[in-house]
């Protein structure tokens, strides 16, 4: 494998994480979470917002060159989308544990069931665009439903 697919796949599956046996979209949006908190911690927003772009383009690419040489339309080991996807959760999420579980939680539940416009990208776009731009979807709801939770309605979560 040349370097190029060696890097694609590297970062495609998130430093491996998609390649876990069970849930890899799951495993990569629990892996993108310390990421996240340490991009927050030493860049703030701006430093997440410009990561989650970044890694959006990369991600694309990534996807693009996996998809090619697997011969697949969206292999399940690609989780960079998720990586972006709980990455704009986390934008608008509490700087807490409770925040960023909640995060997690509602990334997961708009990555699972697919609302549209998410359903659209990934049924429609068969393209490395769609494998990310699902993500991104559900990653905005879940940002959206964060910006406009109080944070304190958070207290009534068992961590």
């Amino acid at each position: 494998m040349d370097i190029k697919k060696r890097l694609a796949f590297v970062f495609g599956t998130w430093f491996g994480a998609g390649r876990s046996p069970f849930a890899p979209g799951t495993a990569g949006s629990l892996v993108a979470l310390p990421f996240g908190w340490l991009i927050m911690l030493f860049s703030g927003l701006t430093g997440l917002i410009v990561a989650a772009i970044v890694v959006y383009i990369a991600g694309t690419w990534a996807a693009r060159v996996v998809m090619d040489d697997m011969k697949v339309e969206d292999p399940g080991l690609i989780v960079i989308d998720e990586v972006v996807g709980q990455w704009i959760v986390l934008m608008t999420a509490p700087f807490t544990l409770a925040g960023y579980l909640a995060a997690f939680a509602l990334f997961r539940l708009f990555d699972i069931t697919k609302p549209w416009p998410a359903c659209w990208a990934d049924s429609k776009l068969h393209s490395a665009t769609g494998v990310m731009l699902d993500d991104v979807f559900a990653g905005m709801y879940g940002a959206l439903i964060l910006f406009f939770v109080p944070p304190q309605w958070l207290g009534f979560l068992p961590f």
